[in-house]
């Protein structure tokens, strides 16, 4: 029976690759089918109903979706979240009849981005989740091919539930990811020895955090000895879990010594599901993970602790990057570090189909089956890099004209694009924010490399702090300077992932016109305004999933910014154009510049305000 299902798996997979084949080499003519099934499935709402689209009364089927595609294509404007805001409040508090799409809503996705302080609220209808499944079970197949075997052991995956909300009407209002976990998809999944886990589901699914990663790392460590690969969704939350085990491993040798499960973990449902796992005292496993754990240097643990293990999977795109050499520190180099696919809550978009790829190698192919693809031309090769500012800011953004876009077959290689999305569940030419190049292509279909986040100035995990966020806080908390004659001169920014978790630091220079020095409890004070004024994202991940540490100000020497700046004009910036970067990045010479005019350090005392 076990060589059967290894089959009828191994046929899966075959089938899975075909049709990846068979998507990338009609690139042009699946995105064409895609787009005719949206407007023949929502052509009729009132969103697209404004722009005066073709309706169904022409004689022919054919020629009712080829005119519904070429007014789209004429019609309808490249937008952001607040021109569609409207629509999905009004679904939000109970709009039955969806004004955006012909099928029925049935919960919001918060995106990491936010609008006014308030996170995103993404439009899904339940085939949405039907597409997320389709490429999750492209992923084993694809990894298949580089490395055999997965099959015959276990994966230690970290996947963790984010509090939830409903909308005023009822619908569920959660992050794409707590969606799937909470899905039948999900729950109700198979058997399959490709996606065999270490984690109950119980210990996923439950709300508390620490509880949650309590579990898993001890499942974890229960099944060391068959554990083949390692991970979680973002390289951040896998050295979380890293440092969690730091605090922790002794209490769970000691579960492990015992065959008892700590008290710490008052979930019914996990102390359930762990107690199939716990089954009986194993002072042989508890004494080896002890002597691995004791050691003076964590170099190289993960391998140590799982020393089977082929690989390590998170994302380690993007703002994760700046995680992948603490992730090779407790690899020892020895695990590649794999990025399986290209997703968010607008839209899952591709997969990686070169896995082995260098983190900064790391291109995505994108299926056109998922969404309709278009792109905003940015820039050839180096053109579009050499416009952002030495720190990463950008010119402010201009309204796209339609006839600007490009299909997903027509773009260039080497070339930058900002990625526009229309979806079945009611986006339409929506303005994602990711800045792509194309890196290759696939058959017909490109591949791309993430390159950034647009307007986003500061990011540890989920969160995405734009320039306008930042400065909002900043001007809300320098107020509190006013009483004690003192005036905030000048400000940056900085994401410190130097410890886990990562956290926000600010520089701040102040002007003194009283002779006494500022109490530090007035900069800590400074610390939890700037927290409170920032976004519902961050302050969740402060206050809930504590996956941000504190804020810290960092107080520098008068006269640093002027440093600064003849710093960047020394490095080629105009000093009639200059302005002072409102992020600095790690390993530059701006930022040696400020540490060493560092005088002061103040940390926010306690926890933003939050509430799901």
């Amino acid at each position: 029976m076990i060589m059967m299902d290894g089959k009828k798996l191994e046929y899966k997979g075959e089938k899975a690759l075909k049709e990846i084949e068979r998507l990338t080499s009609n690139a042009g003519e699946v995105q064409e089918e895609i787009l005719k099934r949206i407007m023949e499935m929502n052509g009729g709402c009132e969103y697209l109903n404004k722009y005066n689209l073709k309706n169904k009364n022409n004689s022919s089927s054919s020629s009712v979706e080829e005119d519904l595609v070429s007014d789209f294509k004429r019609c309808v404007p490249v937008i952001a979240y607040e021109d569609i805001r409207p629509y999905i409040l009004r679904i939000a508090n109970g709009d039955h009849f969806s004004p955006i799409t012909g099928q029925p809503i049935t919960e919001m996705l918060c995106s990491s981005g936010t609008s006014g302080g308030e996170p995103k609220l993404m439009p899904s209808i339940a085939e949405d989740l039907d597409r997320r499944t389709f490429l999750y079970n492209l992923i084993m197949p694809i990894m298949d091919q580089y490395i055999p075997g997965m099959d015959e052991g276990k994966a230690m995956y970290l996947y963790f539930v984010k509090a939830e909300m409903s909308t005023p009407c009822g619908l569920p209002a959660r992050t794409v990811l707590t969606s799937y976990y909470k899905s039948k998809h999900f729950k109700c999944r198979s058997f399959d020895p490709y996606n065999d886990m270490t984690s109950p589901d119980q210990s996923i699914l439950c709300s508390d955090t620490n509880q949650s990663m309590y579990c898993q790392l001890l499942a974890g460590l229960v099944y060391r000895r068959q554990v083949l690969r390692l991970g979680a969704v973002f390289a951040s939350a896998f050295l979380r879990a890293i440092s969690f085990l730091q605090h922790n491993w002794p209490s769970l040798c000691l579960d492990i010594r015992t065959g008892q499960l700590s008290g710490m973990i008052a979930d019914s449902e996990c102390r359930s599901a762990m107690s199939k796992i716990l089954l009986a005292p194993d002072p042989e496993l508890a004494d080896e993970i002890e002597e691995i754990c004791r050691a003076a240097s964590w170099k190289g643990i993960v391998y140590r602790l799982w020393p089977k293990a082929k690989y390590i999977e998170a994302v380690i795109t993007g703002s994760m990057s700046q995680y992948v050499p603490a992730l090779r520190y407790y690899s020892d180099g020895k695990l590649p570090l794999i990025c399986t696919m290209y997703a968010s809550s607008e839209c899952y978009f591709g997969v990686n189909l070169k896995p082995l790829s260098d983190p900064a190698d790391v291109a995505f192919t994108l299926l056109p089956n998922m969404g309709y693809f278009e792109f905003i031309p940015l820039g050839e090769n180096g053109t579009f890099l050499s416009n952002l500012n030495k720190e990463g800011e950008e010119e402010e953004e201009e309204s796209i004209p339609q006839s600007k876009l490009v299909d997903l077959v027509h773009v260039r290689l080497g070339c930058y694009y900002e990625l526009v999305v229309t979806t079945f569940s009611g986006l339409y030419r929506y303005r994602i924010g990711d800045v792509l190049q194309v890196a290759g292509f696939h058959n017909k279909a490109p591949q791309f490399k993430f390159t950034c986040r647009r307007n986003v100035v500061l990011s540890i995990d989920s969160d995405k702090t734009n320039d306008e966020d930042l400065h909002r806080s900043i001007t809300a908390a320098k107020k509190l300077l006013e009483p004690h004659q003192a005036l905030l001169v000048e400000y940056t920014s900085y994401a410190d992932t130097s410890s886990v978790p990562g956290h926000y630091v600010i520089y701040w220079e102040i002007m003194h016109a009283g002779a006494a020095a500022i109490d530090a409890q007035v900069l800590q004070d400074c610390c939890i305004a700037i927290e409170e004024q920032l976004d519902y994202v961050y302050r969740r991940c402060r206050s809930h999933d504590k996956c941000i540490g504190p804020l810290e100000i960092r107080v520098v020497k008068p006269g640093t910014f002027d440093l600064l700046m003849g710093n960047f004009i020394n490095e080629g910036s105009s000093i009639n154009q200059y302005k002072t970067p409102r992020c600095i990045k790690s390993n530059s010479s701006a930022l040696k510049i400020l540490e060493s005019n560092v005088r002061a350090r103040y940390f926010s005392p306690r926890d933003p305000a939050w509430k799901p």
